[in-house]
């Protein structure tokens, strides 16, 4: 005996569900997402800010050996970066102006490095400030943070 079986085929439970996510479960990442961003944010910004100064300060070391250097050679220190043979990196002139000007009004010869936040360094590094370095290697912090935090 043949069975006839019908052309139309019976519902199957559970085989084709469509998935996806609802609105909650979106809303909740989307939250998730914003508070991680809320807190690393800042922490990142800080990041930058400490990078620019790690900078400034390894140039302004830079600076005093070759004014060190210079003195060896020519018994007086140099009046600026060009006799020193020197620029400014980009990476450190985009955030500092460097100067190097001499001590004047002293019977010893002496020069002091200055590094002047600008731009956006400036607004962020309220902690810190200027920096300076000596020819004794006295370094100093015009903001807030004091020397052993800035420096």
């Amino acid at each position: 005996m043949v069975s006839m079986r019908s052309s139309v085929s019976e519902p199957q439970y559970g085989a084709a569900r469509v998935r996806g996510f609802t609105l909650i479960e979106l809303m909740i990442t989307v939250a998730i997402v914003a508070i991680l961003a809320a807190i690393a944010y800042p922490s990142y910004t800080n990041y930058i800010v400490r990078s620019n100064r790690s900078a400034a300060q390894g140039y302004m070391l830079e600076l005093s050996s070759l004014q060190q250097r210079y003195l060896l050679d020519a018994r007086t220190y140099a009046a600026d970066l060009a006799t020193l043979n020197s620029s400014v990196p980009s990476h450190v002139s985009s955030n500092y102006t460097v100067t190097t000007p001499l001590k004047t009004g002293t019977t010893l010869p002496g020069f002091t490095i200055t590094a002047t936040p600008i731009g956006s360094q400036l607004a962020r590094d309220t902690a810190c400030g200027t920096l300076t370095i000596d020819e004794a290697g006295t370094k100093t912090a015009s903001g807030s943070g004091g020397v052993a935090g800035c420096w």
